[in-house]
């Protein structure tokens, strides 16, 4: 299994934590996609290294943000070795810690939609623009990753990812989402 796809998988279950509001505030991953370097045609990295994508280029373990459609901020997981450009979208969470913030923030929206999409779990955390390189194995970050539930691979699947039409085949259908059913 390619490490992107192998780390989308491992990501489920676990938490993601964040003290971008002051609080924790964190959640269980079960939704991820995985994208794959330079030859991966639906990646940021598909052109090579720009501004918007470097850290993507950078040693594994950090958080690349970035901002799209002029109005969300979305949160991957950088893979790999350095030079090897290659992430992980976080698409969605169960929230776990700090509900009532996270309430404040998501009303009037059902409490089941506050986090299930890659732009509504950064507004819930407070995820943006200066987030982008945090290391998140380190216990100082604003934006962590920790160890949580173990999902049984009976309750993911893998399905195509979703939201990049402009790529081409194969790589639009390639079944590189994890989707934990466990809601």
């Amino acid at each position: 299994m390619l490490e992107p796809l192998a780390v989308a998988r491992n990501l489920i279950g676990k938490r993601l934590v964040s003290y971008a509001h002051g609080i924790r505030v964190a959640g269980m991953i079960y939704e991820t996609e995985a994208y794959d370097g330079e030859q991966d045609l639906a990646c940021h990295a598909r052109t090579g290294k720009t501004s918007r994508n470097a850290i993507m280029y950078e040693e594994g373990g950090h958080a690349y943000v970035y901002f799209t459609y002029g109005m969300h901020w979305m949160f991957n997981c950088v893979t790999g070795a350095a030079g090897c450009p290659a992430a992980v979208l976080v698409r969605a969470i169960i929230p776990t810690e700090g509900i009532e913030t996270i309430r404040m923030i998501r009303e009037p929206i059902p409490q089941r939609h506050w986090c299930d999409g890659p732009g509504k779990l950064t507004r819930a955390l407070g995820i943006n623009g200066k987030h982008n390189g945090a290391d998140l194995c380190s216990i100082e970050s604003l934006i962590t990753i920790e160890n949580g539930d173990d999902i049984a691979d009976v309750k993911v699947r893998m399905t195509p990812r979703i939201g990049i039409d402009r790529a081409p085949e194969p790589w639009k259908s390639k079944p590189w989402r994890f989707i934990a059913d466990i809601r």
